[in-house]
């Protein structure tokens, strides 16, 4: 079968998984804790991938002298499934590179090493490939939409990450230093139940004995400990948080999700650009690293000051090897898009009282007689309960169009609005809004919230 066969066949294969995990024998629904369960049951009698068990996946691995491939999968997640189980264990061309790996399946982040483990918390799917004392050889998994993520990983491009991973792990340790930076510094925490806002609901490990699904500390469930550890304290959350693991298309740098780092296109007048990327170029370093996948480009973004600078690359065009620079400009994250993120609910709990807010459309706008770069924000979900729902208690409706922020008329996007109130803003502030209702200007005043 052709790559681009089995491509056509991930949304068939996928709608047979998601109702397998979603079913159980007998034809009822699967709770939570059956889904958990099944899954364990499964995998553990297949005997193929180590479940849940990082500490002997090193230890075969320092007996083998084999790369160690850890999949972080959360359970359940129907999401996962494009690019796991039967997908992944029956592809022909993976399959073989998967003998050459310990393997390993972590279904929660419960007692994860949070300094070995460093990734983009927003995704349900992530792949690291290591050495089994600790150095990343690369990272694999990459999201950029709540549910479209054909633009952002393929099974080619997985079996490119696991072929680059090998063939770094054939040249260690000689390579150590060119790897090195692909492990990042020490985190706030060692591991995520040790963060504040979860240390009194987990654990280290998930209780089978009891409501194994509500034990589980999922990944997004991180993300939100990180930013509360900050939140909390009345610290300001540092902009690599707010904005993590940038994604290349903000520079509009557009990769091919089948290839390890190959550019597919790059945006007009964009930073990708005016630096001198083309269509073609493969990415041989970037920040004098490797990359094996469109997540490790994205691993040495998320490593690069907010402050922006020159990040030195090089890339393959043809022939010839080709060096250039990256000029990121200063706030260059702030142009990457937070509401398709899980964690973006809770920026709504804190900045909006619950609102999810959209730009308005042009010709709505010019019947309100706004331009173009005046702030209009549609109010298409309100909060019904608890914290969600302060906006509503102040009075606030859906379909409502913010105009005024604190006083700021330029926050156009909804990502605007979040990181201009994490600057200026901390729990226990109130915050002024001017939104239009049929027309006529209405004036409401809403709590940041913890």
């Amino acid at each position: 079968m052709s790559s681009n066969a089995h491509v056509n066949r991930i949304p068939t294969i996928l709608g047979f998984l998601a109702l397998c995990l979603a079913t159980s024998v007998n034809g009822t629904a699967q709770t939570r804790d059956e889904m958990v369960r099944e899954d364990r049951k499964k995998i553990m009698a297949e005997g193929f991938w180590i479940y849940n068990d990082l500490p002997k996946a090193f230890a075969e691995a320092k007996q083998s002298g084999k790369p160690i491939l850890v999949v972080l999968r959360c359970i359940p997640c129907h999401e996962c499934v494009k690019l796991d189980d039967e997908l992944v264990d029956q592809d022909p061309v993976i399959r073989p590179l998967l003998d050459e790996f310990v393997c390993a399946r972590q279904v929660s982040t419960n007692g994860l090493d949070l300094e070995l483990f460093q990734y983009d918390t927003d995704q349900s799917f992530a792949v690291f490939i290591l050495n089994a004392d600790g150095t990343v050889y690369g990272r694999f998994g990459t999201r950029s939409h709540r549910t479209e993520w054909l633009g952002d990983v393929s099974l080619e491009g997985l079996a490119e990450a696991l072929k680059g991973g090998l063939e770094l792990h054939r040249n260690y340790p000689q390579n150590r230093k060119q790897v090195a930076g692909k492990r990042g510094g020490k985190p706030e925490v060692t591991t995520p139940e040790k963060y504040p806002s979860l240390a009194d609901k987990f654990t280290d490990q998930l209780n089978y004995s009891g409501d194994v699904s509500k034990s589980c500390i999922h990944c997004h469930q991180i993300g939100d400990a990180q930013r509360s550890y900050y939140w909390n304290s009345g610290k300001r959350i540092p902009e690599s948080i707010v904005f993590p693991y940038p994604h290349p298309k903000t520079l509009g740098l557009i990769l091919d999700p089948k290839q390890k780092a190959t550019v597919e296109s790059v945006l007009p007048n964009s930073i990708a650009a005016k630096s001198g990327l083309r269509p073609g170029d493969s990415i041989t370093l970037i920040g004098g690293q490797n990359p094996i996948s469109i997540a490790d480009v994205q691993w040495v973004l998320h490593q690069t000051p907010a402050s922006g600078g020159s990040l030195p690359l090089s890339v393959k065009r043809g022939n010839r090897l080709v060096n250039l620079d990256l000029q990121l400009p200063p706030e260059w994250r702030q142009s990457g898009d937070l509401s398709w993120r899980v964690t973006s609910w809770a920026y709504r709990r804190m900045l909006t009282g619950g609102m999810k807010l959209a730009p308005v459309e042009a010709g709505k706008r010019a019947q309100l007689n706004l331009g173009e770069n005046d702030m209009a924000l549609l109010v298409e979900h309100l909060g019904q309960y608890n914290a969600h729902a302060a906006a509503k208690r102040a009075g606030l409706r859906k379909g409502d169009i913010l105009v005024t922020y604190d006083g700021n008329t330029e926050l156009t996007t909804e990502t605007a609005l979040f990181a201009y109130s994490l600057e200026n803003h901390k729990p226990g502030d109130r915050v002024r809004i001017i939104a239009l209702r049929g027309g006529a200007k209405r004036e409401f005043t809403i709590p940041i919230q913890p």
